[in-house]
Order: C-alpha cells, then sequence, then structure tokens
C-alpha cells in the first residue's frame, strides 16, 4: 500500500504524521494507499522553507528561470502517459481525459516561458528636467495553490508555472483524493534544476488549509472548488492580509437556437454533459432548447447515450466512475430528487450496469426542467444533463443572467447576429460561441463572474502575471556630469 508524504525543499518528508487519508481506486473501490495530513507545525515548515528559497529565486536571472521551464516543459511532455495513469488511478476519469488534462496544463508552462516579455515594464524620458519615470514588476514572496480533485495535475497547473516564472516560490496543498499526479510533477522539477524549496507540496484537510490562509508567510492564495469553500478561503484569506484567487461552482447552460445543427449540439451535448463523468467547473450541466427543436435534439442526445460506454478508465470505457462513493451517492440523490420533483427522466443513470464494485453512476438525461428544481439550481458535479424548453431568445438569455452563477455558457447557432448579440448580453465570464466548454488558452484568463469567482484577478495570462507580482514605479534622477563632482574615468590633460 502506498503512502504519499509530503514534499518540502526538494525532498519527501522523513516526519511522521499523526493523521492520514485513504486513497481509492474509484473504478474498484479499493483503498490503494493513504497521504499524510499535515498539521499546523508542518505547514509552517513548507512556509519557513519557500521564505528562504525565495530570497534567492527572486534574484535568479531571467534566462535561468526559462531554462527551467522549458526543460520542465519537456520532462512533463515526456511523461505525459505516466502522469495520466496517476491520475486515472486515483481519480476515475478515462486516460484520454487525464491526458487531455495535461496537454492544457502545459500550455500554462509554454505560456510562463516567455516570462522575459511578459514583466517588461515602461518608461517615461523627461517627465521633468532630468527626471524619468519607469515601472517595474516584482514577485510576492511564497504563494500558495489550494486544488481540487476533478484536475490534479491541470488545476496547479494554472497557477504555478506563472508563480514560478514571476520569482515567487510555491506550495501546493492538492486534494486528498488524488495527491500523486502532483507528487511525480515535484520530482519532474527538481530534475529540470528547479532550487530546493521553490516547488513544495503539503497534504492535509482543513486543518492544512486554514494554516495556509492565515500564516503570515504567505503573501497570496490561489484556489479552485466550490462556492462555498471559495467565498470562506477569499474571506479568510482576505481577512489575513493575502491577495486572493478563488474559483468557484458553476452551472454552465448550452442555449441552443431553433437555427442550429442539431448533430453538432448533440455532440456537443454528450462531450460537455458527460466527459469525465461531468465532474468539470466548465461542464454543460443545463441545455436550454429555444423553440420547436427540443423533442429532435433529445432524440439525437438519447441514441448517442446508448453507445457511452461506462467502465474502468484503463481499459477502453468512454466514461468512468465518480471519485468517491459519497459523492457518487450524492449524485444519486440529485437524480432521485429531480424525479420526484416532477422533471421526467429520459436515461437514468442510476440502471447502468458495470463489473465491479467501483463508484459507478451513469450518463443521466432530464426533460422538462424548471428553474425552481435542485436540478437546475444546484451545481450537482456529476454525468446528469437537465434540457430546459423555452419559446425564445429572450427567455433562454434571462435563465442564464439570473442564475447565481456565471462561470461559462454557450450558444450553438448559425447565425452570427444571434451570436454577437448573446455574447454581448450575456452575464458570464466565457461564453462559447458553437463550442461548448469555452475554455481559453493559456495566454488568456480563465474565470467566471458572480458566484463563480472571488476575488478580482483570473488564473494565467495576463491577470495571472498581474496576479503573482506587485508593480513598483521609480522615480530617478542622476546629475549630469557637467554639474562637476563626478569623475567618468577619463584620461585627464593637467
Amino acid at each position: 500500500m502506498d503512502h504519499v508524504q509530503h514534499w518540502i525543499d526538494g525532498a519527501l518528508s522523513t516526519k511522521e504524521s499523526h493523521r492520514v487519508g485513504e486513497i481509492f481506486n474509484p473504478a474498484t473501490g479499493v483503498v490503494t494507499g493513504n497521504v499524510a495530513f499535515a498539521d499546523e507545525a508542518q505547514v509552517d515548515e513548507a512556509v519557513k522553507v519557500a521564505a528562504r528559497a525565495f530570497d534567492e529565486w527572486r534574484h535568479s536571472s531571467l534566462t535561468k528561470r526559462v531554462q527551467v521551464l522549458f526543460a520542465f516543459r519537456e520532462l512533463v511532455n515526456t511523461n505525459k502517459e505516466k502522469i495520466a495513469a496517476l491520475i486515472t488511478s486515483e481519480h476515475g476519469k478515462v486516460l484520454s481525459d487525464a491526458a487531455g488534462e495535461v496537454t492544457r496544463g502545459l500550455e500554462v508552462v509554454e505560456f510562463a516561458c516567455g516570462i522575459p516579455h511578459l514583466l517588461k515594464g515602461g518608461f517615461s524620458e523627461e517627465v521633468s528636467t532630468g527626471v524619468d519615470v519607469y515601472s517595474i514588476r516584482q514577485p510576492l514572496g511564497p504563494v500558495a495553490i489550494i486544488s481540487p480533485f476533478n484536475f490534479p495535475a491541470m488545476v496547479p497547473m494554472w497557477f504555478f508555472p506563472v508563480a514560478i516564472a514571476a520569482g515567487n516560490t510555491v506550495i501546493v496543498k492538492p486534494s486528498e483524493k488524488d495527491p500523486s499526479a502532483i507528487m511525480f510533477i515535484a520530482k519532474l522539477w527538481k530534475e529540470a534544476g528547479l532550487p530546493d524549496g521553490v516547488f513544495n507540496v503539503v497534504h492535509g484537510d482543513k486543518v492544512a488549509v486554514d494554516a495556509l490562509l492565515t500564516h503570515p508567510g504567505i503573501k497570496s492564495i490561489s484556489f479552485v472548488g466550490s462556492t462555498p469553500i471559495a467565498k470562506y478561503v477569499y474571506e479568510t484569506g482576505t481577512k489575513s492580509g493575502k491577495r486572493v484567487q478563488a474559483l468557484g461552482g458553476a452551472k454552465n447552460h448550452m442555449v441552443v437556437l431553433p437555427d442550429a445543427d442539431l448533430d453538432l449540439a448533440a455532440d456537443a451535448a454528450i462531450n460537455a454533459g458527460f466527459g469525465s463523468a461531468g465532474e468539470r467547473c466548465m461542464a454543460i450541466s443545463a441545455l436550454v432548447a429555444v423553440g420547436p427543436i427540443a423533442d429532435t435534439l433529445i432524440e439525437k442526445i438519447t441514441a448517442r447515450m446508448a453507445n457511452l460506454k461506462t467502465g474502468d478508465g484503463t481499459k477502453g470505457a468512454d466514461m468512468g466512475p465518480l471519485v468517491t462513493k459519497i459523492h457518487r451517492d450524492k449524485v444519486a440523490g440529485y437524480i432521485a430528487a429531480g424525479e420526484a420533483q416532477g422533471a421526467t427522466v429520459v436515461v437514468d443513470g442510476r440502471n447502468v450496469e458495470v463489473a465491479g464494485d467501483g463508484f459507478w453512476l451513469g450518463p443521466t438525461l432530464f426533460d422538462n426542467v424548471t428553474s425552481e428544481m435542485s436540478l437546475y439550481q444546484d451545481e450537482i458535479f456529476g454525468p446528469v444533463l437537465s434540457v430546459l424548453r423555452v419559446n425564445t431568445y429572450d427567455e433562454a438569455l434571462a435563465l442564464v443572467n439570473e442564475h447565481p452563477y456565471g462561470n461559462g455558457t454557450a450558444i450553438f447557432t448559425n447565425d452570427g447576429g444571434a451570436a454577437r448579440r448573446f455574447q454581448n448580453e450575456v452575464e458570464v465570464g466565457m461564453v462559447g460561441i458553437n463550442v461548448p466548454i469555452p475554455v481559453p488558452m493559456a495566454y488568456y484568463s480563465f474565470g467566471g463572474w458572480k458566484n463563480s469567482l472571488f476575488g478580482d484577478s483570473h488564473a494565467h495570462g495576463t491577470e495571472g502575471v498581474h496576479f503573482f507580482t506587485r508593480g513598483k514605479v521609480v522615480t530617478s534622477r542622476w546629475l549630469d556630469p557637467s554639474h562637476g563632482g563626478i569623475n567618468l574615468g577619463f584620461p585627464q590633460n593637467s
């Protein structure tokens, strides 16, 4: 049985932890290992290590930082399949999804390799006689990243490449449900030549999280998770004087207009609704059918669902298990509640038959869902797709804008004018046009509006660089040599 320890100062911690958590293989339901839970003293040790390392790393040249980043990028790319296998073994998503997660994380590494350009400041000469003004950006210090279970590699990689490239040191607190991928990544950082103490990992639960949120040595917090926890992280971290970006939950809509290509829309609904078992903050969970197309669209989605294979992510399945039995049962409870509240169960994932004792729940499709149902109000975070029927574009827009979440949305249409109007009027942070999961490339920033984001900064992109640096403006005057008293070292003829 594997025991996952903390990674502090470039090595596995040798200190015994008094508390541990179990690690499951979701496809078998079997405990495969345990993970150490940090107490306040172990978090304090990691912060002190990161603070010492910061004194050296912040003064390392941009050339050296980029060389380390390029080496790390090559190592991650070379070991992509190994990282994906670790993710699948502890999260349950199919191997292709896990490999795709690593690829998307690498995009941020590649973006961060451009840090010399991204940190360039401005310069204004002669703002007054003999006076120049220029701006620079400097790193914060030790920063903390608290990441969720659903993307154990990609979500931390939204943050730490930019943070490290900018000269900060990092402590990652991964989900205790799937901690092994980030441990493998920590070893790759060391192999890439990153100095010890720049990248650290502490495992644990609320004790470790609270210790990071309140520790005076931590300068910023980056978090991704549910909205209630995101709000807690933001309030606790800012109260402790930290810069905080806390990305919360989502209820992502896919609006399908009557003129849309319904085959394209059905394919998109399958991929965005059931990929990674719906355990994505960008998953489509509410499909809004406008006008007379709902019956035809549901028929097309149902036909495609019949071909989906639920099973072990290492054995050719299209969709794997949910991450834990508790979460599986919670999602099944939403299905029962939707049925009791009057929604029509078109495909019931509770009836899926899969060999083994994994945390199985098949893809589920509801029709005739209304806005007051818990199916629609809550973030289910599972393979449940709800169809809502409306008569007009304005009704569809109102549904999206009135929902408390504002993470991502999509519209399917062949009308450019309708699409342009939607992208302008919708109150959501990320919009897809005939694209169901509009996750931006790394050189743009990721994040939502409303209860999907607490704080002012989105992840990666220019906003990420600004989050992990502080601006400083310098006003300088240097006396001209003609004023006397300055020896430029030239030969003098006396």
